[in-house]
């Protein structure tokens, strides 16, 4: 036995998945809708996502750096 997941966005594609489902004589469980961010860790991974969402709160928070173009290179040590 195999479990797929699909991930539907529209009722059109819900209803052909059914369908299918129905035709061949597969058992379909459904679950509820899944919020952006658990599409996002399903996509990225939860450490990534983890790291979007902690540089996202720095920058709310200030805790950021600043350089102006010119002192760039410098920044960067090139």
């Amino acid at each position: 036995m195999e479990t797929f997941i699909l991930h539907v966005e529209t009722k059109e594609q819900s209803t052909a998945i059914k369908a299918i489902a129905k035709a061949l004589k597969i058992d379909l469980k459904k679950e509820g809708k899944l919020s952006e961010r658990e599409k996002s860790i399903n996509f990225y991974g939860k450490e990534f996502v983890e790291m979007v969402e902690q540089g996202k709160d720095d920058v709310k928070n200030g805790k950021t750096t600043r350089v102006e173009k010119e002192n760039l290179k410098t920044f960067l040590g090139l």
